[in-house]
């Protein structure tokens, strides 16, 4: 990016923008879509102060800073809403098989014995490398020792909803779910109040935990008033199994249970029936939609479509890298677009537009912070990435979602900027040494690995 320094004498005052960028093209997200094809954008602290034309923001602005965007899209960045960030280390440790095998046969032992404080600070330094090359700045994760992933999370500087997870047998840092809705609500009141980090809870699935364990989890983010994250109607087997023993559905069984909500996340929803597309509309539950991971594990396709006609909030995720085996919205984005049109056999479902809507302003509904994120717009945070249009696939364009969605690449993101502060610049991570990460996390795979009797036919060089 071309950078214009302040200017030496020149006096600038409280109520002077930190920065203004200029001659880019701006992807807005706003509610009428607006696309500036030659737009300047100004900050000023952690928010968007104005935006329109080059012309017009430069005739009326100056700052303390300013950049060239000639040749960059800005868009806003991008939103994650379901994934497990600490499972980087677990990264094609477990391919190939059935959900239900990948999870107790190999998942659940492996998280026993190497998910510790000091691995997930690991996995998650990982996979906010990888969430911010590839234009993530906010994630919604649920997993366990949530106050080491906060932790990393305030050190690098992106935004996240986290949620310790509880399940019905011990958990690695939780002995019990008794323990481990304890450690939730202290989390809770501990980082109340931080501008990019908000703590919620979670119960794993309806087939990990009892009907009692759900009602106390969902319980307890009703009284902070902090979202529910749960995975639901994952499977067939899932399906087929509540059917047999409560003779409903699984989104039925949690209609049931009284826990369905405005602030629940619905992972997954693979299989529903029409039925259940109508109860999760009426509670006002949010979908998190995982494409990529539902093929690789061929759990389904889930009916995105029907839930977008019925007015359910769907955002896209990843889930988390064991079962993906990448945290990339971008390769997302495509995958949704791509499968659904399959699925259905109509080229017209799930059109690009709306798929950029789900990965950005979709997202930010999901997890309740549409009033601040998810487009760019005066007032909001100035959450954005800049991505490189010098490229042979980002020309020509016609249609610039159709290009994001059908052409362009994670690659192709070169700064990301979160709360109105860069955490990449110029596709260099400003808060995190990559090199360092790679070594450790390449010595705690070889400990999994002897641990398994796995061999590895590649040697790792720290060189």
């Amino acid at each position: 990016m071309n950078v214009s320094e302040p200017l030496p004498g020149k006096k600038y005052t409280d109520d002077t923008p930190d920065l203004i960028i200029h001659d880019a093209m701006i992807l807005t997200m706003n509610p009428e879509f607006k696309v500036y094809v030659d737009g300047a954008l100004v900050i000023k602290n952690d928010r968007i102060m104005a935006m329109g034309d080059t012309s017009d923001i430069l005739g009326k602005y100056s700052a303390r800073e300013t950049i060239d965007g000639s040749a960059k899209l800005i868009m806003p960045g991008l939103i994650n809403t379901h994934t497990h960030v600490p499972m980087t280390i677990f990264r094609g440790y477990a391919d190939d098989m059935h959900l239900h095998e990948w999870l107790y046969d190999y998942i659940f032992p492996v998280e026993s014995e190497f998910v510790n404080s000091e691995n997930v600070k690991l996995g998650t330094k990982l996979a906010m490398a990888e969430m911010i090359r590839s234009g993530t700045t906010t994630f919604n994760d649920m997993y366990y020792h949530i106050e080491e992933i906060a932790g990393v999370v305030d050190q690098v500087g992106m935004r996240a909803v986290l949620s310790e997870s509880v399940i019905d047998f011990p958990a690695p840092n939780s002995p019990t779910p008794s323990e481990g809705l304890k450690t939730a609500e202290a989390l809770i009141k501990k980082w109340d109040n931080h501008p990019r980090i908000r703590i919620s809870v979670s119960a794993h699935a309806p087939y990990s935990c009892s009907s009692e364990l759900i009602q106390r989890a969902k319980a307890l983010a009703d009284k902070y008033q902090v979202p529910f994250n749960i995975h639901v109607a994952e499977t067939r087997k899932e399906f087929d199994q509540t059917m047999k023993d409560f003779n409903l559905t699984p989104v039925g069984y949690l209609d049931k249970l009284g826990v369905l909500g405005p602030n629940v996340i619905a992972a997954h929803c693979v299989h529903l029936t029409p039925e259940d597309i109508q109860i999760l509309a009426e509670h006002g539950v949010s979908v998190a939609h995982n494409p990529e991971c539902n093929m690789k594990l061929a759990s389904g396709v889930a009916p995105i479509p029907e839930l977008l006609k019925a007015g359910v909030k769907v955002g896209l995720g990843t889930d988390g890298v064991a079962s993906n085996n990448d945290l990339d919205l971008f390769d997302e984005m495509n995958t949704a677009a791509i499968l659904h049109k399959l699925n259905s056999a109509d080229p017209t479902v799930l059109d690009a537009q709306s798929v950029v809507e789900m990965a950005t302003m979709g997202g930010a509904r999901v997890i309740g912070m549409e009033k601040e994120i998810g487009s760019l717009e005066p007032g909001k945070k100035a959450d954005l990435i800049l991505l490189d249009m010098l490229q042979p696939h980002a020309h020509p364009i016609y249609n610039i979602y159709s290009l994001l969605v059908y052409s362009m690449k994670a690659a192709d993101v070169e700064s990301v900027m979160v709360d109105g502060k860069f955490i990449m610049r110029d596709r260099k991570l400003l808060n995190l040494d990559e090199k360092s990460i790679y070594g450790k996390i390449e010595e705690v795979a070889l400990r999994i690995r002897e641990k398994n009797n796995l061999l590895s036919p590649l040697k790792y060089s720290k060189g």
